[in-house]
């Protein structure tokens, strides 16, 4: 049985990673790291997965290098990290530090035990991209980058660095640029699970109307079903080609005003927003649709579903939790 080592294996992505494993039926040995315990019980996934959890710091290079020895797994999902533009508004230098550090520790423990050949996927951003006009879109993996926030230059490092480990040691990396993915069991730290916990909290209430504080609301993005992207990021851990980078996107923007008013009909409440100065971030990209034809091309790979599908899932979601 082939092992999977998965870091940042408490938050939601590496869930739906795991159900995916187990819809297709796919066999390995699974060991998650994480800083914090995951909020699912790993024996739903067994017999089909054989799991195990540790909780560790991948700051902590002595840490790092003891579950590489001890582990060796043939394939890395790198999901930890600090993924919150906001947060890197607010805490720039920690979101650098943490981002590119746990990443230069994995690397540098899979090259200390002769881990090179194992399969690594580094998962990057749409928001390396940058601002940019609405004729230079959709956005397409050869474009110059330029970050304009500091979550977003921690990832272009991270990413520029894996260059260098694939082209220097022949490391066995792969690299993503995921646009803004949503779904089930995603944390209401972030914009559309916002959302839809204020909305469904209107008609907790007893209104049919209602009001929600929110920020820039006609900023447009190209949202992508996680279990969209979890499909691609395996498909790119067994088919994808060392050093490139892959845009997971769906080709489509939506307006989050849109995104509103669909959450608002699925939970059957005529919601207005009002902007709060505070919740807009600055140099925010206005724009962002990204060109899925690499990705077509190379692993087969397309969003297939829908928007209103991922909102109903999540609403039901949130319902009962």
């Amino acid at each position: 049985m082939q092992r999977l080592l998965i870091t940042g294996f408490s938050g939601f992505v590496s869930r739906h990673f795991l159900n995916y494993l187990v819809e297709q039926n796919l066999s390995y040995e699974v060991l998650g790291v994480d800083v914090n315990p995951p909020r699912f019980t790993l024996s739903d996934y067994e017999p089909t997965l054989a799991m195990s959890f540790r909780t560790v710091n991948l700051l902590d290079q002595d840490a790092v290098d003891q579950i590489l020895e001890e582990f060796r797994p043939d394939y890395i999902l790198h999901l930890a990290s600090f993924s919150s533009v906001a947060y890197s508004w607010e805490h720039p230098a920690d979101c650098f530090r943490n981002n590119t550090n746990i990443f230069l520790n994995l690397t540098e423990g899979l090259r200390a035990h002769g881990l090179e050949a194992c399969r690594v996927l580094s998962v990057g951003s749409s928001e390396e991209y940058g601002n940019v006009a609405a004729e230079q879109l959709p956005l397409v993996e050869d474009r110059p980058l330029i970050p304009v926030n500091p979550y977003a230059v921690a990832r272009v490092s991270q990413e520029m660095m894996a260059r260098v480990l694939v082209d220097g040691y022949g490391m066995n990396i792969l690299l993503t640029r995921s646009f803004n993915h949503m779904g089930p069991f995603q944390d209401e730290r972030f914009v559309i699970p916002s959302f839809i916990r204020r909305i469904l909290a209107i008609r907790e209430a007893g209104e049919s109307e209602g009001e929600i504080e929110t920020g820039d609301v006609s900023i447009i993005r190209d949202f992508v079903d996680v279990r969209d992207v979890v499909r691609a990021y395996y498909l790119l851990l067994m088919e994808g080609r060392p050093g490139e980078v892959y845009n997971i996107c769906g080709g489509k923007g939506v307006a989050l005003a849109d995104v509103i008013r669909e959450i608002g009909d699925i939970v059957g409440v005529q919601v207005k927003s009002r902007v709060n100065p505070a919740f807009v971030r600055p140099g925010d990209n206005q724009i962002v649709i990204g060109s899925d034809e690499k990705i077509r091309r190379d692993i087969g790979w397309q969003a297939e579903i829908p928007l209103r599908k991922t909102l109903e899932d999540m609403v039901a979601y949130m319902s009962t939790n």
